[in-house]
C-alpha cells in the first residue's frame, strides 16, 4: 500500500481511546502495553468537550450502560480531556516505547493541535465526523494522510466525504461547495490524491459490535466502489473478528484495548486485555505470512514429504518376466519415489521387462 510510507504490513493499531479513564498515568501504562504487544501505533482521543457536544447531548445507550446515567455526555466527557501538556507526555512516552502517537480530533481545536503543533503522521477521522464537512475539509488540507473510518455509512455517505477530502487536498484555499467537491472527486488528479492518501476503514459503530452486524463483506464492496486501500475497526468482542479481517485483506487493524475490562468508564467492556491484544497482534503477524503469493505450487517444506506421503505403482503379487501387467497384478502404495499411480492404466496391457518381486516399485 503506497499512503505515503505506510508499511505493506497490516498497520495495527491499539486503540486506548478514553480508556485513561482522565489519568495521565493510565494512558502512559496503555502505550507501554501497546508498544510490549508489539501494537504499530497507539490511539488517543483529542477532544474539547464544549465543542464536541451541546449541553443536554444524551449518553449512548451502551454509555449509559458502561458509565452511568447521571450526567450527560458533556460531562462525561469533560473527565476525559486530555490537554496540550498532556499530549506532549504522551507523545514522549510513545518516542520512549518506539511506538507511534496517534489520536482522532472531534473538532477543529483539535485537529489543529494534532497536525499542525504536534505534526503527527496521518489524521484518523472517526466514524461519527464522516459527516463533518468543515472539519473533513480542513484535515484535507493539512496534506497529511487520512485514515477514515466509515462506520453508520452508506456508499453515498462515503462518496461526499472522499468528495470533500478530494477538494481539499487540491484546494490549500478557496471557497469550497458541493459542485466543486463533485468537480474535484471526478477528476484524475483528485483521484489520484486520494489513492495516495485516503484509508478508508469498514466499521459497525456499537460496543461491543454483534457478530451478526459486522459485515466483514463490506469491506470488498468499499474497496471495489472506491479503489482505495481498506482497513476494519473492530468492536467486537474478543479478536476472532479483527483476524478474521485481516485475512480477508485489511491493510489496518484497529482494535480497542484496556488495562482491564471491569474498569469503569464507557469503553472498556468492549475493549481487549494486554494478553489479547499480545495475540491478536501475533496471530495478525502469523497471518501475513500465512497470505503467501497466491501460487499454488509445493511449499519447500512440503517437498521432502512429496516421496512419503504419496504413493507409486507396485507389483501386489510377485510377476514373472513377459507376464501382462492386469490390474490383479499392478497395486499402488507408498512411498512415492516410484512410477505415479496416474500412469495406472498406460502400464495395463503391458509385459514386464523382468521379474518382480511381491511389493516391489514397477520400473526399478
Amino acid at each position: 500500500m503506497k499512503n505515503d510510507g505506510m508499511p505493506k504490513a497490516v498497520y495495527i493499531i491499539a486503540e486506548a481511546g478514553v480508556n485513561h479513564n482522565g489519568s495521565l498515568d493510565m494512558a502512559r501504562r496503555l502505550i507501554e502495553v501497546a508498544a510490549q504487544a508489539g501494537a504499530d501505533a497507539v490511539k488517543f482521543q483529542t477532544f474539547k468537550a464544549e465543542k464536541l457536544v451541546t449541553a443536554d447531548a444524551e449518553k449512548a445507550a451502551y454509555q449509559k450502560k458502561m458509565a452511568g446515567t447521571d450526567d450527560f455526555q458533556l460531562d462525561m466527557l469533560r473527565k476525559l480531556e486530555l490537554d496540550a501538556a498532556d499530549h506532549i507526555s504522551l507523545i514522549e512516552c510513545c518516542h520512549d516505547n518506539r511506538i507511534e502517537f496517534l489520536s482522532t480530533p472531534f473538532d477543529m481545536e483539535s485537529l489543529e493541535l494534532l497536525a499542525n503543533q504536534f505534526d503527527l503522521s496521518r489524521i484518523k477521522i472517526p466514524s461519527g465526523e464522516i459527516t463533518n464537512g468543515p472539519l473533513l475539509l480542513q484535515a484535507a488540507r493539512t496534506g497529511k494522510p487520512i485514515i477514515l473510518s466509515t462506520g453508520m455509512s452508506t456508499l453515498a455517505d462515503v462518496e461526499a466525504a472522499l468528495a470533500v477530502l478530494a477538494f481539499g487536498y487540491l484546494n490549500a484555499e478557496g471557497e469550497p461547495s458541493p459542485a466543486l467537491f463533485h468537480s474535484d472527486y471526478s477528476s484524475s488528479r483528485g483521484q489520484a490524491l486520494l489513492r495516495d492518501k485516503v484509508v478508508l476503514l469498514h466499521c459497525t459503530t456499537e460496543y461491543p459490535a454483534p457478530f451478526s452486524e459486522v459485515n466483514l463483506q463490506a469491506m470488498d464492496t468499499l474497496k471495489a466502489a472506491f479503489g482505495l486501500p481498506v482497513g476494519f475497526s473492530d468492536h467486537t468482542a474478543g479478536i476472532a473478528i479483527a483476524l478474521a479481517a485481516a485475512a480477508r485483506g485489511a491493510t489496518i487493524v484497529e482494535k480497542h484495548f484496556t488495562l482491564d475490562r471491569s474498569l469503569p468508564g464507557p469503553d472498556h467492556q468492549a475493549s481487549v486485555e494486554p494478553s489479547e491484544l499480545m495475540e491478536l497482534v501475533r496471530g495478525i503477524r502469523q497471518i501475513e505470512q500465512a497470505i503467501g503469493c497466491g501460487l499454488k505450487s509445493p511449499a519447500a517444506s512440503e517437498r521432502k514429504n512429496m516421496a512419503i506421503a504419496r504413493k507409486s505403482l507396485i507389483a501386489s503379487r510377485p510377476i514373472k518376466c513377459g507376464e501382462t501387467f492386469t490390474e490383479e497384478n499392478l497395486g499402488i502404495k507408498r512411498p512415492g519415489d516410484g512410477i505415479s499411480p496416474m500412469q495406472y492404466w498406460n502400464w495395463l496391457g503391458k509385459k514386464a521387462d523382468r521379474n518382480y518381486r511381491q511389493d516391489e516399485r514397477i520400473g526399478e
